[in-house]
């Protein structure tokens, strides 16, 4: 028996490849094929399962190009309507995979369909659950990102999940592995573990949804008290997985095209059409095409993308690091952004070269910073749970990813000095202020980390 998961940073996000006498199964893939046939390839097997644990909201599936490829059906637990051809599996259903039994364990809750997979070994004994969005390491999924059902609100949902985690996944025993979708840093949950696996004992132990600290009333007001809205792209990613999307070396193959300078300029003065700059917030700032938007590859780029451009139907050009082309055009596609027009060839160089129009970010370091921030007008885009731990007292606090529907908070007539947690965030925040009419704008090098050492350390 072999099991791999494959955690891909960017989005949080863990699928798993599961492999027994030459028979394998994927768990919520990647877009990206290639990976598991390379798998299958490695351990001289056949794709035999493509199992979903239910419809993905913050990223796009590979399941349908995979199944395309290896001719294997696509698994998905009860209620899970598609617009292409799958198995709708009923509760407590198995599967046979070489020596090992994958059983189906309805679990509603953060969506209806939502399904956790229990792998059984030779000797049928419980060895570990794949749980979706079911069941995170510290948490549980958030009950608001069910499409299908307009009836159903989160507090029900709230419940379902209670009644999903007390009984089907509660009652196994404690050496079951637990391997969730997500870790620390996906939209999909609250306070997720930075550890991508681990016991059901010590979930036991250590989260709330299983450690009995809370009633079911208790557990559907923590899931649902202060939720932030859901990412708009959300929605957009739900229908590609449940109707279906064009696959990945289709959209490489129409992205993947270079413009000289003239020709960005004319596909660029269309409508619906933007610009993204994915350098380093770095060259960003020393010069960049007026109205661009900067995301950096070097970060969370495509969670981020999907915050800040929100529809999936944006067209978008390119800027990027010769070299870097397919990597950004492949990371947009895990998001549902596959209107990608292509790139400027030569990268920025090539706008330089051509004497077009610039526009800069003016830097501060954290040193120059600390001797003037009593005196200056701050704007910290960090988000709520890090600015409750810490913050400067007299900084605007808004979140980036609310950052575009607050713009009436922020004082127009004023030099504003922006800052997050490293001077990732930062920058995007810049970007999104210049191309919206906030022109004297300071980022702050190193961010909010920096100045702390600096207080510390001056």
């Amino acid at each position: 028996m072999k099991i791999e998961q494959i955690y891909t940073g960017c989005l949080f996000q863990a699928s798993y490849f599961i492999e027994s006498n030459g028979e394998a199964a994927v768990i919520d893939p990647l877009r990206e094929s290639s990976l598991y046939l390379e798998k299958a390839k490695e351990t001289n097997s056949k794709i035999k399962y493509i199992f979903e644990t239910h419809f993905h909201a913050d990223f796009v599936s590979g399941h349908i190009s995979l199944s395309k490829l290896t001719k294997a059906p696509i698994v998905f637990g009860p209620m899970a309507d598609t617009d292409f051809k799958s198995i709708q599996a009923h509760d407590l259903q198995e599967f046979m995979l070489g020596d090992l039994t994958i059983k189906v364990l309805h679990t509603p809750g953060h969506t209806i369909e939502s399904t956790t997979y229990l792998l059984m070994d030779a000797n049928r004994k419980n060895h570990s659950i794949f749980t979706g969005d079911t069941l995170f390491l510290g948490d549980v999924g958030r009950p608001d990102l069910a499409q299908e059902n307009s009836n159903i609100n989160p507090e029900i949902q709230a419940g379902m999940l209670f009644d999903s985690i007390q009984n089907k996944i509660s009652n196994l025993s404690d050496d079951v592995i637990v391997y969730p979708a997500h870790g620390a840093g996906s939209a999909c949950g609250k306070n997720m573990m930075k550890e991508t696996f681990d016991t059901l004992g010590n979930q036991k132990k250590v989260n709330y949804a299983l450690n009995g600290t809370c009633s079911r009333s208790e557990f559907i007001d923590i899931l649902t008290k202060d939720l932030l809205d859901a990412p708009e792209y959300f929605p957009q990613n739900v229908r590609m997985n449940k109707n279906g999307y064009n696959d990945l070396e289709y959209i490489i193959q129409k992205s993947n095209r270079g413009y000289n300078a003239k020709e960005f300029i004319e596909l660029n003065n269309k409508k619906n059409t933007i610009v993204l700059d994915t350098r380093s917030p770095y060259d960003f700032s020393n010069g960049h095409i007026p109205d661009s938007y900067f995301v950096g590859l070097n970060g969370n780029f495509a969670p981020w993308v999907g915050e800040i451009l929100k529809d999936t139907k944006t067209k978008i050009l390119l800027i990027v690091d010769p070299g870097k082309e397919i990597e950004a055009i492949t990371r947009l596609s895990r998001v549902g952004f596959d209107n990608c027009l292509g790139y400027l060839e030569g990268g920025f160089k090539t706008w330089l070269n051509t004497n077009n129009k610039c526009e800069y970010i003016e830097n501060i370091d954290p040193e120059t910073f600390i001797e003037i921030m009593n005196d200056v007008y701050i704007l910290d885009v960090r988000k709520q749970s890090e600015i409750s731990n810490s913050a400067l007292e007299h900084s605007i606090k808004i979140s980036l990813s609310s950052l575009q529907s607050n713009f009436e908070r922020i004082d127009r007539n004023k030099k504003i000095y922006v800052h997050c947690a490293g001077g990732y965030r930062s920058m995007i925040a810049a970007s999104i202020l210049k191309r919206n009419g906030f022109n004297d704008i300071i980022d702050i090098n190193r961010g909010y980390a920096g100045i702390q050492n600096c207080l510390v350390s001056c």
